[in-house]
This record gives structure tokens, sequence and C-alpha cells, in this order.
């Protein structure tokens, strides 16, 4: 039987992220993936490090309309009505965490963790060949009304409460930074920390490649039973069986069973995220912009225009929803009247957890199991700290006042 030191279960971003500064740090890692290395939601997000995102999903304002926005198909966070009866206890939970205090609270601990987030992709990316790909331009938030740009100056002075760097933006301001946005009668927000990846499939690709330079060897193999005995941990799967001293589990949206066969429950559920691209020479934006009442981002990328956003809940098995699709494609012809038909569409699962916050720490069923999941719309963002969070425990230091928030016992 194979053993190793430790074993990353899963190798979308954050587990990428994880077995490079492991590996790199001179541990012996093994990195399990039944996919290709970033190919999932790693693959097909709007490739934004978005330290601004100090928002929770759940808020006051959410709670309030969450029987017309999951109800609505057309709006950017919506449910898979077949899906419900699964959900109940996870929505629930989000219920509760939409609450003025804990939506406070949750938004305090992501503005701890996204804080450094820019800086720290910064080097992350100069360290593995990617610096190209970084631009460093900022991101918009789009009113296109008065209305809706004086209604969102209480979320913006809240975000710069929490340190988030913003600037107010009048409609002339927004055409002089993106004249290829029709013009409107609101103006904009512009996070200028923010960096944004022209291609985030490509910066993965070369995460894996340094990782694997550093000593990470990944396998391409589907692991089902994570086993405790008094040998340690065992790992099992179609064509795999091995032991490892410990286990970080970073499967992402498929990382609920393993964790509870590691003997923890955790509410993690799976957002549904799609995005359409259209080919095109010439961009016709230079950062990413998220017209806000159509929840998705227009993210200009290598060659291509992505669509991509909103919120489906609706679990793992069902196939893609054309619907969803669609409403993605009217919103950017919306913008852009004059787009052909898409060159492609996608769709992906994110982890998604009631509070909005990653589970990164050690199993309290035993320390030799380490979290690393459930960071809904911010793991390409949230992958370098959570890296260096697991490796502060797996060393034994549990220390970090971040660990408590993030902990997988606190439901």
């Amino acid at each position: 039987m194979d053993q190793v030191e430790i074993a990353v279960i899963g190798a979308g971003v954050v587990g990428l992220a994880i077995a490079h500064r492991l590996a790199a740090a001179g541990r012996e890692v093994l990195l399990i993936d039944p996919a290709e290395p970033g190919s999932g939601a790693s693959f097909g997000n709007a490739g934004t490090v978005a330290d601004y995102a100090v928002q929770p999903v759940g808020t006051p304002d959410v709670l309030k309309a969450l029987p017309s926005l999951l109800f609505d198909q057309n709006s950017p966070l919506s449910i898979r009505r077949a899906a419900l009866p699964t959900l109940a206890p996870w929505l629930l939970r989000f219920a509760q965490q939409s609450l003025p205090g804990a939506a406070r609270r949750n938004a305090g601990v992501l503005a701890g963790l996204l804080a450094d987030s820019s800086n720290r992709w910064r080097d992350l990316a100069a360290g593995i060949g990617g610096a190209e790909l970084m631009q460093e331009r900022g991101c918009i938030y789009w009113y296109q009304t008065d209305r809706a740009l004086k209604s969102a100056k209480a979320d913006l002075a809240f975000r710069r409460g929490l340190g988030v760097a913003v600037e107010l933006l009048s409609a002339r301001e927004l055409q002089t930074l993106e004249p290829g946005l029709p013009v409107s009668e609101g103006g904009g927000a512009f996070f200028p920390k923010a960096r944004f990846m022209s291609d985030p499939g490509a910066m993965v690709a070369r995460l894996a490649t340094a990782a694997r330079a550093q000593g990470a060897e990944v396998r391409q193999a589907r692991v089902t039973r994570l086993i405790r005995d008094m040998s340690g941990l065992r790992l099992e799967g179609p064509g795999l069986t091995l032991r490892a001293a410990k286990v970080v589990i970073a499967a992402g949206a498929h990382s609920r069973d393993l964790a509870r066969q590691a003997g923890d429950r955790v509410p993690l559920d799976t957002e549904r995220g799609y995005h359409l691209e259209w080919d095109m020479d010439v961009a016709r934006l230079t950062r990413p912009v998220c017209p806000t009442a159509r929840g998705f981002y227009l993210c200009p990328m290598q060659g291509r225009l992505r669509v991509a956003g909103t919120v489906e809940l609706g679990g793992l098995a069902a196939p893609p929803s054309a619907h969803r699709l669609a409403r993605l494609e009217e919103g950017a012809r919306s913008i852009f009247p004059d787009l052909p038909a898409p060159s492609r569409n996608w769709m992906g699962f994110r982890p998604s957890i009631p509070d909005s916050l990653p589970v990164i720490g050690p199993s309290p069923s035993g320390g030799n199991v380490i979290h690393a999941y459930g960071h809904g719309h911010i793991g390409l963002t949230l992958a370098p700290i959570t890296a260096a969070l697991v490796e502060q425990c797996l060393g034994g230091d549990w220390s970090d006042p971040r660990l408590n928030a993030l902990r997988p016992d606190r439901f």
C-alpha cells in the first residue's frame, strides 16, 4: 500500500495553492483529483481577486427579499425547486446568518481574510511565472440609475469601514474609465486594489506546473472513502488505496461526504455557477465590470469576453439550466446588443456555506485531517491565504484568531 506524508484531496486553485506551498517548504505532498488540475470552478470563474468582497451572501436585505429571490427564476439568487427539500436545513441556517448581528460578524471575518489577498496573489503569480496574467486595473460595480447609486452608498460606506478602498464614480468618470460601456445616468464604484487575471485557467495551470516543480505529486483518482484507524488515515477509491499521515480536504463542492467520513458534519451545499464567452480580437472593456442590477460580471480575458456569475442553489446532479444561460445572454445583450451567438458556455460547482465563510482548520475528531473548502465565490481570491493557514495547522499552530471563526464545528 502506498504511503505519503500529506495527501491533499482536490486540485482546484485552493488545493493547488496548498500543495505548492507545502512542497516548497519541503513536505511530501500527494495531490489527488479525478479531473485535470484546475479544470472546475477554478477555470470558469470571473478571474477577479476580489479584496472588496467583504459582504456575505446573506444580509438583512437579502433575508427580506429571500422568498421572491429564491423562487424567481430570473433573480441573481435562485433555487432549483426540486432541490428545496434537501436544501431546507441549509436555507434555515442561511436565514439565521443573514440576521444583522451575524451578517456584520461574518463581514468582519471576511474583511480580515481578504485584507492582504491582492498582495498575496501578486507575490504568488510572480513566483509561478504568471505575473503577465495578473492585471492591476481594479474592478467596477456599475449602477445604471441614480437611484441605484444612491441606494449603494450605505453599502460602500460599510465596506470602507472594513478597510476596503473604494472610489465613487460619476457617470462621466465611469465613461472615461470604460468608454465601451453604454452611457447611463448612474455611476460606479471603483475598487482600485482589486486585481484580475486575463486567463484564470492559464494561471491555475501555471500553479499546477509550479507545484509539480516543487516536488508535489499529482494523481488523477477519485477518493470515495476516508477511513480513520489505529494506524492513521487510509484513502480509498477506484484504483486507489493509500495511507497518509495527514489529509487536507480541499475538494470544493465535493467535500461534504469526505468531511462526514472524517467525523465532521459540515453544512455545505452547492451553488451552480455559469459563464458564457464571446471570442473577440479587441476587448470592449479594460477591467471586470459588474452591472449590479443583474448580478454578473463582464470580464475581459485573452481573446474573449466572459460573462460570469449569478447564484443557483441546486446540487451536483442536475444538468445545466438552459434558462440561466439564456438569462446571462440576455443580460450581456442588454449592454452590448451587437454580440453574435456565444462562442461557448460552461457550468461549474461552488461550495457554499450558510455564513459565506470558508471552512479552514483541524477536524475536531483528530488534527491529522485539515479542512480547507467552502469559499463560495472567493475561492480564487482566498487560495494563497488558505494555503498559509493550512500550513500553520499542519505544523500544529492553531493560534491564528481567524481560525476560530472558520472552524468546521462552528455550527
